[in-house]
C-alpha cells in the first residue's frame, strides 16, 4: 500500500544539534509516512548525519543540495524530486523541531480527516492550555509582519504565515511549488498568494491548525539582520503578485 504523506525536513548546518534520538524514535513510529531529508548545501558534516539516519530506515530518504539555495528553494526541490509519486499530502516541518513531530502528525490526522481544506497550516497561538514559547522580539516582530501580510497583501484574516509546520494536498503542492520563490524567508506568504492566483475561494479550503506546543530553539538561522529585512520582501511580494 503506497504512502499517504511525504514529509519533508530542510537542514543547513545543523549536524551538531541533529536530535538522532527523536528522529530515529519518530521513524520507527510512522512508518505510514515517508520522510524525505534535505541538505541544503551544508558546510559542516550534516549531509553525512543524515544520510546514515536515511540508511537505518526504509521509509526515509537523504537528498543533498550541493549549493544552499536556503529553505524555500530546498524544499521547493524536495516537493520535485517528489513529482509522479502516489501521495496524497506534502508537510514540511523544521529540522529543529521547534514544531514536534507529535503535533505534526496531529496537523496531519485532522488533514486527513477533513478533506474539504487541502492547506493545513500550524499556528502558533498562545492561548490556555499551550506551550508556545518563542522569544520576545522575535514574537513581536512577528505580529507586526503577519498584520501587515493579512490586512495588506493577503486582504485575509491570516494569523501566522511563517509558522513551519504545513501539510498539503500533494497535487496542489506540485503546482504551488512548481516555480521559484523570490523570497528567501517569506516563501510560505506567497505560496497563499499563488493558491489566491488560481482559486477564488481558497480560504474556503485553509485552516489555521492552533498548535499545542511550539518551544523557540536557540540558533535559528533567521537572524536579527534577516528580520529587519522582512519589510522590504514584502515589498517585492506586494509588487510581484499584485495589489
Amino acid at each position: 500500500m503506497s504512502k499517504k504523506l511525504l514529509l519533508i525536513i530542510p537542514f543547513y548546518n545543523e549536524a551538531s544539534r541533529i536530535d538522532l534520538a527523536t528522529y530515529n524514535h519518530a521513524f520507527q513510529q510512522y512508518t505510514d509516512c515517508d520522510f524525505l531529508l534535505v541538505n541544503d548545501g551544508s558546510s559542516d558534516n550534516t549531509a553525512s548525519v543524515i544520510k546514515d539516519l536515511s540508511d537505518k530506515h526504509p521509509n526515509a530518504t537523504a537528498l543533498d543540495l550541493k549549493v544552499n539555495k536556503g529553505k524555500a528553494e530546498a524544499i521547493r526541490q524536495a516537493v520535485l524530486h517528489s513529482k509522479n509519486k502516489s501521495y496524497t499530502h506534502i508537510g514540511y516541518l523544521d529540522a529543529d523541531l521547534a514544531t514536534p513531530f507529535d503535533e505534526l502528525f496531529r496537523i496531519w490526522d485532522f488533514a486527513h480527516k477533513n478533506s474539504n481544506y487541502n492547506f493545513v497550516m500550524g499556528s502558533r497561538i498562545k492561548k490556555l492550555g499551550s506551550d508556545i514559547t518563542r522569544y520576545s522580539y522575535r514574537h513581536y516582530s512577528g505580529r507586526i509582519f503577519a498584520t501587515i501580510a493579512s490586512k495588506l497583501i493577503l486582504k485575509a484574516p491570516v494569523y501566522d504565515t511563517q509558522c513551519g509546520a504545513k501539510i498539503i494536498d500533494y497535487k496542489l503542492a506540485i503546482t504551488l511549488f512548481e516555480k521559484p520563490f523570490i523570497t528567501k524567508w517569506v516563501f510560505d506568504l506567497e505560496l497563499l498568494l499563488r493558491y489566491k492566483a488560481i482559486e477564488k475561494l481558497y480560504l474556503h479550503k485553509i485552516f489555521e491548525y492552533g498548535l499545542s506546543v511550539w518551544i523557540e530553539k536557540g540558533d535559528s538561522k533567521i537572524t536579527f539582520k534577516d528580520l529587519l529585512g522582512f519589510p522590504y520582501q514584502l515589498v517585492k511580494i506586494y509588487f510581484a503578485y499584485g495589489r
